[in-house]
């Protein structure tokens, strides 16, 4: 595996510091050469049934970093052993990821790339006596199965001789029975306390063209069956997968015994959990398919082309994840420290810039007519190698409306009548009068300005308590701002009253659009995914809907970090 920039990414040296139970086990294999000279082999594993999502980026950052560490390899291997669900809109989205991600993989692969064999090492199981053709539907499956507290009973169809099997799977290939009329289950033990070890399904009939093998199949492998032989056939030395799989290890490693194959090890580690933030697929497809968002990488969707369009960045999500930790109980994690180590990231690497979103004019009345001039601001104050650029500045410009109060309350140190406030890196200027229009708003606010101060600081060291953006009425750009918030209104969106669904706890307050925002013309020349912070309001991001015409940016955060307080409180 290649990491994209692994010199310049705080989070690769982070990564390789940072002890986890899974990088000691593939540690002391290692040390004990358990694969002999064998090279380390992971493999990330995606169903393509969806887009891939914030927790799938743990895993990603698992599989490839700790290959890359011990010098081993990863594969991306799609599950696609579900044609109903899979589509190649997804496979592209999920390569796309991976590498925004900073990682590459060794192999493409795909579970259908080994149909032929898992179907001769089916063969082979039920010549070996252990595995049949089973009659029973669906729901006399599940009775048979029996509970957790009550064993299972055997299929009535459960002795059929390995020549009726034999005959029967062959036909179910062939297309011969219709969907559901017939599965191959392994034969292994009714009664095992472990209900995945009872009888499971290894091949259910399924009518249905595959976005690879087109018609060539009607018979799909189970994900159970499939999976361990695909690790075991790519040689992966290190299968690690999420908590939920704990019960499925003895299966898997009962097909590779029983094949007797090469023995890859499962290991399970907690799947990564956000507050105010649903990871399930199928709700995330339920959000895509009812509108209830713009589509799969809509900014509020935790999916990492939703997050990516709203401008976080790789770096900062790999930095997260490795201090999120790995662990052997599922646990949840604050969105608050992600959040934290975003902005942390973006203070650092995006260029500063000035906004005003809810534009109030300011006229300057000693200022010179026509008069234009540029002040010098520092392009990043945290990389003094990103330089400064020039802004304009004239008679006429925009400050925030929040920013003036004709009767200020307590407190407020910002622009009032006949308070003196400095202009970013240009002057000091008053306020002096207002305009209003017909329904008593506020329209303009007539201000004079002390030319001596330039700069932003006067000569004779008179200090003022508020320093504000602004752009240049005569040199702003217009654009629409989208104001993005958490999706859900409850940390835990599970957490519902009698006769809910999930999908109404939806933050009704998730976007607002503001438009005619006033931008100063530096962000013309924007592109799509650069990262900007605007003083004192946020993070930001220029979205692919915009045009020459229409610049849009999305909010990545506003400044404000409650992590970094909540770690301060607990004296971390």
């Amino acid at each position: 595996m290649t990491d994209a920039n692994p010199e310049s990414t705080p989070a690769a040296s982070t990564e390789t510091r940072t002890s986890n139970f899974l990088r000691d086990i593939i540690a002391e294999d290692v040390r004990t050469k358990k694969y002999g000279d064998a090279t380390i082999q992971t493999r990330f594993p995606p169903e393509p049934n969806g887009y891939l999502h914030i927790g799938h980026a743990k895993a990603i950052c698992l599989d490839f970093g700790l290959a890359d560490e011990f010098g081993g390899r990863t594969n991306l291997r799609f599950d696609d052993t579900n044609p109903e669900k899979e589509e190649q809109e997804y496979v592209d989205s999920i390569q796309k990821d991976v590498r925004w991600l900073g990682f590459e993989w060794e192999r493409l692969c795909y579970a259908s790339d080994y149909f032929g064999q898992l179907y001769d090492w089916a063969i082979l199981l039920i010549k070996a006596g252990k595995a049949y053709v089973d009659d029973l539907t669906a729901d006399e499956i599940r009775q048979y199965r029996g509970t957790l507290t009550e064993p299972g009973k055997n299929s009535p169809y459960r002795d059929r001789s390995v020549e009726e099997n034999l005959d029967l799977f062959a036909r179910m290939k062939a297309g011969e029975f219709p969907d559901g009329s017939r599965v191959l289950r392994a034969k292994i033990d009714m009664a095992s306390p472990n209900i995945n070890m009872r009888d499971p399904i290894m091949y259910r009939i399924l009518h249905s063209s595959h976005h690879r093998t087109g018609d060539e199949w009607c018979i799909y492998p189970m994900y159970d069956y499939a999976h361990g032989q695909s690790d075991s056939i790519e040689n992966i030395t290190h299968s690690m997968c999420t908590l939920e799989f704990a019960d499925h290890q003895p299966l898997y490693r009962w097909f590779i015994e029983n094949l007797g194959i090469f023995p890859s090890q499962q290991i399970e580690f907690d799947r990564l959990n956000l507050t105010y933030t649903l990871l399930s697929k199928r709700k995330l497809l339920q959000l895509v398919q009812e509108k209830r968002v713009s589509g799969w990488d809509d900014p509020r969707m935790p999916t990492l082309s939703g997050i990516r369009r709203r401008g976080f960045t790789p770096e900062a999500i790999r930095t997260f994840v490795t201090a999120a930790g790995v662990s052997r109980t599922n646990g949840s994690t604050d969105i608050e420290m992600l959040e934290h180590f975003q902005r942390d990231d973006l203070n650092h690497r995006a260029s500063r810039a000035m906004a005003v979103l809810r534009p109030l004019k300011i006229i300057i009345d000693n200022y010179p007519e026509g008069h234009e001039e540029t002040v010098e601001v520092a392009n990043n104050p945290e990389d003094p190698s990103a330089g400064n650029r020039q802004v304009p500045f004239s008679r006429e410009i925009y400050i925030e409306q929040d920013d003036f109060r004709e009767v200020p309350p307590p407190k407020y140190y910002r622009l009032s009548p006949g308070r003196e406030v400095r202009l970013r890196n240009a002057y000091f200027i008053t306020a002096k009068s207002v305009v209003k229009d017909a329904d008593g708003n506020i329209v303009e606010v007539h201000c004079t300005y002390d030319p001596l101060s330039r700069g932003g600081n006067s000569p004779d060291g008179r200090k003022v308590k508020s320093t504000m953006h602004w752009v240049s009425a005569a040199h702003a750009i217009s654009a629409e701002i989208r104001l993005y918030d958490k999706l859900f209104t409850k940390a835990d969106p599970y957490d519902l009253e009698e006769g809910q669904d999930v999908l109404d706890n939806l933050n009704p307050n998730s976007l607002e659009i503001v438009t005619g925002a006033k931008l100063e013309p530096s962000l013309a020349n924007a592109k799509v995914e650069d990262h900007f912070q605007f003083e004192r309001v946020g993070y930001f991001c220029l979205d692919p809907d915009s045009t020459a015409g229409n610049l849009v940016f999305n909010r990545t955060l506003p400044l404000k970090d409650s992590w970094a307080k909540i770690e301060n409180k607990s004296g971390a």
